[in-house]
């Protein structure tokens, strides 16, 4: 067996970069920013009027100053002329600040009687202008890799950005094998079960940046397996769930080595997950998880994620830790690591007290991994521990 970080490192030599491609903005978001975009504008362009009110020179301010008003300025409608002394101008919230003024008198400080203004209350140092540029310039550029979000988006179009290019989204070809699995809506004959694993897997890769595609199920024959990597030719991962430990059905291993599969490590010092396989197919990475549902799925969090991650070009990292106060002791572990479902809240974490690798209405509940390291002395309560947040 290796360790988690050995296991990671091994992963990480696996994942090849993603391809890229150019996408409109408006299909940007959750992409992978692959190249440094650069603003084509100036943002605001202009010097703008940041409230509702009166645009004037400021050294004129005073109190009870007395201005007439010669025009109006609003968005997208400027004032053409130049201001003169004792002049102003109605001017209303994103409007160009007309030429010769310098500050904003906002209209609750103002009295009006016709074309005439009355300055109110004493003016502070405030000019209620937003200078043009303040936001960027054009040519200030956004860096590339990112992970795209709203804000993000809303940034590239105000940068007058069209396209932008990202890496292209992993394709992971998801493989469940054995005879006792039925698909969702099927109904199980005697020693049957649902198929689980690959739809919670695919909801995750899914959330996280990959395309994920349900293979057929492969059946638990050379012929059958043979079959379904076939299928999966092309993805730029290969996910088996089940059939990669060593009993009489287990054919995983024995299928792959016959297509040529270049073993990078099997087994791994942690529960759940301890029956992990991974390799290269053909040039393709391949990882082989274990059966078990929760096993399954604390695999796809502690190694598919950070894999997807680097294959996107967002760098090999292991999963984010972070950490909390226990609310009750924690018992000694033994050699293997061991990522205990837990609920984190309010900066406190306390792990469920049934942890079978069997049990996903546990997992359902939980919204992270503890992570409880080998040979770790027993632990009280109010101790900190890492822990992997999970969705």
């Amino acid at each position: 067996m290796i360790s988690v970080e050995d296991a990671l490192a091994k992963l990480f030599a696996l994942a090849k970069p993603s391809e890229t491609e150019t996408v409109p903005i408006a299909q940007a978001s959750g992409r992978v920013l692959a190249q440094p975009v650069t603003a084509q504008l100036t943002q605001p362009p202009f010097d703008a009027s940041s409230m509702d009110g009166y645009a004037l020179k400021a050294i004129e301010a005073d109190l009870h100053a007395q201005f007439k008003v010669v025009g109006e300025a609003a968005a997208g409608h400027g004032y053409e002329g130049t201001l003169g002394a004792g002049q102003c101008v109605r001017i209303f919230t994103g409007a160009p600040v007309p030429d010769g003024a310098d500050m904003v008198v906002i209209q609750e400080d103002v009295e009006r009687r016709g074309k005439l203004i009355t300055l109110l209350n004493e003016q502070q140092s405030k000019s209620n202008i937003r200078p043009a540029g303040q936001d960027f310039a054009k040519g200030d550029a956004m860096s590339a890799p990112r992970l795209l979000g709203p804000s993000d988006i809303a940034l590239l179009a105000s940068m007058n950005i069209a396209e932008v290019t990202v890496a292209r989204r992993p394709v992971v070809a998801l493989i469940s094998t054995g005879d006792e699995l039925v698909m969702p809506g099927e109904a199980p004959r005697a020693g049957q079960i649902v198929a689980s694993n690959t739809f919670g897997l695919k909801a995750l890769l899914e959330a996280n940046g990959a395309e994920a595609r349900i293979m057929p199920i492969a059946r638990d024959s050379l012929e059958s397996l043979e079959t379904v990597f076939k299928l999966a030719q092309g993805a730029d991962l290969i996910v088996t769930i089940g059939g990669a430990s060593v009993g009489d059905h287990d054919l995983v291993g024995d299928v792959t080595a016959s297509l040529g599969m270049e073993l990078s490590f099997y087994k791994v010092a942690m529960r759940p997950g301890k029956p992990l396989m991974a390799g290269a197919l053909t040039g393709t990475a391949m990882v082989g998880l274990p059966g078990n549902p929760v096993s399954a799925m604390v695999c796809g969090h502690i190694f598919l994620l950070p894999m997807i991650r680097a294959m996107l070009g967002l760098g090999a990292t292991p999963a984010t830790r972070q950490t909390a106060r226990l609310t009750a002791p924690l018992a000694a572990n033994g050699p293997r690591e061991h990522y205990m479902r837990a609920r984190v809240e309010n900066g406190e974490i306390t792990p469920f007290e049934r942890q079978d690798s069997a049990l996903l209405s546990v997992l359902s509940h939980a919204n992270a991994l503890l992570l409880n390291p080998p040979h770790s002395e027993a632990q009280e309560a109010g101790e900190r521990v890492f822990y992997i947040p999970i969705l």
